[in-house]
């Protein structure tokens, strides 16, 4: 097997891959950023669990007009915007801490869908729900995959500042400007947003992949923060290519391929990284040097 029918043959002959790997590089644009952002704000988990809050309101579009994608998506982006919302509401009316409502609502939301889906669909169906179809993206699907990172995109390149500040210092920012909570705001919009974009590709249950593993593993090789980003939206599309690239050599599984190949990146961060990795601890380093 030559280099160009390992690497390059699989999307020059096949219109399938080309369209998935439109797909996972607009993902990786969007959920890049976004994902440093919740690792900044020690938020990962939550991620987690709004990626699984989507799947009632993607449930019950799929129930009014089957795997539709205009009514899994308004499905998907009022409960998810329900989710984040009520999980808040719950937490400042009551002692319960954020993270235990928003996991509270997962549970919840993660049966409800698999129930909702599962009292019309098929297991394929659920399957597709759950684990995206990657390998199966139309015209539509890319046209509104591509448009919520460049939504992000530029929600990010106008909010940036205030967006970093609440993350590191929500105090500080809530003493000099009233944006604290509106900043709050559009974050969870776009935490949705990419996961509802994630969704259509990867499935409720792997979405957030794409989110979280490439911004920890970016963690590992850089301090400054806009390094941090670049090297998270580079891992997420490298881990897109690589992971179709396995998906279509070996007949694995598009998604959980994709999400794999992520996992084995921030492994490996995790041991060369240069800043906190375990093996760069080892090596002895000058006197003073940081």
């Amino acid at each position: 097997m030559t280099v160009y029918d390992a690497l390059i043959g699989p999307f020059a002959e096949f219109d399938f891959m080309r369209r998935a790997l439109v797909g996972v590089l607009a993902i990786a644009v969007g959920a890049g950023p976004v994902g440093v952002l919740l690792m900044l704000r020690r938020m990962s988990l939550t991620g987690d669990a709004m990626a699984h809050a989507i799947l009632p309101g993607a449930a019950v579009g799929f129930l009014a007009a089957g795997l539709n994608l205009f009514a899994m998506t308004v499905g998907g982006l009022v409960a998810g915007f329900t989710v984040a919302l009520g999980a808040g509401a719950v937490a400042r009316a009551t002692e319960m801490k954020e993270d235990a409502a928003l996991a509270a609502f997962y549970l919840v939301s993660l049966a409800l869908g698999v129930l909702l889906v599962s009292l019309r669909g098929s297991n394929v169906d659920l399957l597709h729900v759950l684990f995206g179809t990657v390998l199966a993206l139309d015209d539509a699907t890319l046209l509104l995959i591509v448009g919520i990172s460049t939504v992000s995109m530029l929600i990010l390149a106008v909010l940036w500042r205030p967006l970093v500040l609440e993350c590191v210092d929500p105090g500080f920012l809530r003493s000099v400007s009233r944006a604290g909570a509106p900043s709050h705001l559009v974050f969870l919009m776009l935490v949705v947003l990419n996961l509802v974009g994630g969704f259509h590709a990867l499935g409720t249950l792997l979405a957030v992949g794409m989110m979280m593993l490439p911004a920890a593993a970016a963690r590992f090789w850089a301090r400054d923060l806009t390094a941090i980003v670049l090297i998270s939206t580079l891992v997420a599309a490298a881990s897109g290519v690589v992971g179709l690239l396995v998906s279509y050599h070996f007949g694995a599984p598009s998604g959980p391929a994709i999400i794999l190949v992520a996992g084995v990146g921030y492994a490996l961060s995790v041991l060369f990284g240069p800043v906190g990795g375990l093996l760069p601890r080892f090596v002895p380093r000058r006197h003073l040097e940081a």
